[in-house]
């Protein structure tokens, strides 16, 4: 028997004659992981948040009640899809107010009966400027007439005073003329018959200047009466034409309120017809009916409170994620987002999101200064219309995770930062995209 067989035996089960390659593949596997660490990652920021739209307008908004009222018939149930301007639901009116059904019409009838007034009073300003234009013109003529008269007597007066001159004249004459021959007389050179001719004479001139002087005095006394009757005219015709003015200012007035409750009743006619249009209660969009907060027939409903929320058809969507206050400065307008929406698998390589599957992308297109309730900052990403389409079967509401991506960085320095806890590097997209050119 072989005594080598034990040892051979031996060597084939434990392979004591092989060499061992364990170093080697212990070397090569080192080697593919240090070159593992100098691959390319992509830091990023992972939040969550949840579905909503871009626009205000696309949200799901209420449909409030504009007025108090009663409801008479519903038009629409929950889940129904209406148009822009569908008939959502009918109500009456509870407001005694407005309770009488032709409460136009007589507000139209009060307006109208207004207008008549006002139509009546503005006939009485016409009259009464009628009035004050003939008071003018009679006043007018009047003065005139005066006025001619007074330029007479004043024609009057000036020859008179002329007469009245060369009857002083004459009678100086005369008193002279007797008084020269009464010395005559008295010497003896005139008979006494001569001396009475000279008296008579003088007696005459006498007479004849104290006649002109009584009838200069009267001329005087009448064109004195003719300016007082002047003044007296002018004030007369002026507490006329002053209280025919008084006249015309109250219609005036009165116009003047008149239009003023015409256009309170005009608006009073506008808001009826406005309000009796709030009667029936209008679809705002096209959208989808839910949430009916009253659902009975002769409910009652208060100003502004809810009846139903109407879901927008036409939605562009956006995601609002909210990041943590140290992430913010990392945060830029335009910076890309990838997004797992709720429903929608994926497979996901943050650091590699060129190998990731079943991602969306976005772009971040707003952010707020002010911090959320959460202590979060809230962001606001868009569709990237540059990447894959979002799904169309989105809701909003639903829930969607980020990852917000940032600087390509080596795989050990990752590792690095996150064993150190240091925060990714900070960078803008303006750098970004300008170091890509210069790559380029």
């Amino acid at each position: 028997m072989n005594k080598n067989i034990p040892l051979q035996a031996y060597n084939i089960i434990y392979r004591g004659n092989k060499k061992s390659k364990v170093k080697y593949w212990f070397i090569g596997i080192m080697l593919f992981f240090i070159l593992i660490l100098f691959l390319p990652w992509t830091q990023n920021i992972k939040a969550t948040g949840n579905i909503t739209s871009l626009y205000q307008e696309q949200r799901p908004q209420e449909i409030n009640s504009p007025i108090p009222g009663k409801i008479v018939k519903w038009w629409v149930k929950e889940g129904d899809f209406v148009k822009k301007g569908d008939t959502i639901l009918q109500i009456s009116e509870i407001k005694e107010d407005y309770l009488d059904p032709n409460l136009i019409n007589r507000t139209k009838e009060q307006m109208n009966a207004k207008k008549g007034a006002i139509s009546y009073y503005q006939g009485k300003i016409n009259t009464t400027e009628t009035q004050i234009e003939a008071l003018n013109q009679a006043k007018k003529l009047k003065i005139e007439q005066l006025r001619n008269k007074l330029s007479q007597l004043e024609s009057k007066l000036k020859g008179e005073k002329a007469e009245l001159f060369a009857a002083e004249n004459e009678y100086s004459l005369a008193k002279d003329q007797y008084e020269r021959q009464q010395k005559m007389f008295t010497d003896g050179l005139v008979s006494k018959t001569q001396l009475q001719q000279r008296n008579l004479s003088y007696q005459n001139a006498l007479a004849k200047k104290i006649m002109i002087e009584n009838k200069l005095a009267q001329t005087q006394q009448e064109t004195t009466n003719v300016k007082i009757e002047q003044n007296s005219v002018e004030q007369d015709y002026a507490e006329k034409i002053g209280k025919t003015e008084g006249d015309r200012f109250q219609s005036l007035s009165m116009v003047a309120n008149e239009e003023s409750d015409v256009a309170k009743l005009e608006n009073m006619v506008s808001n009826y017809t406005i309000r009796n249009g709030m009667y029936i209660i209008l679809a705002p969009q096209d959208g989808q009916i839910v949430q009916a907060k009253k659902s009975g027939i002769g409910e009652i409903l208060k100003e502004g409170e809810r009846i139903t929320v109407i879901v927008p058809d036409k939605v562009n969507y956006a995601v609002e994620m909210y990041i943590r206050p140290i992430d913010l400065p990392l945060i830029n307008v335009g910076q890309k987002v990838r997004f797992m929406f709720d429903g929608f698998p994926a497979i996901v390589f943050s650091g590699w999101p060129e190998g990731s599957y079943g991602t969306f992308g976005g772009k971040i297109i707003a952010y707020e200064n002010s911090i959320s309730p959460n202590g979060m900052f809230r962001v606001l990403v868009a569709e990237d219309t540059a990447d894959k389409k979002w799904p169309s079967q989105l809701k909003i509401g639903s829930g969607a995770q980020g990852i917000a991506l940032l600087k390509d960085v080596p795989i050990w320095y990752e590792l690095w930062r996150n064993i150190n806890g240091f925060p990714p590097d900070y960078y803008s997209t303006k750098d970004k995209k300008e170091t890509d050119k210069t790559k380029k």
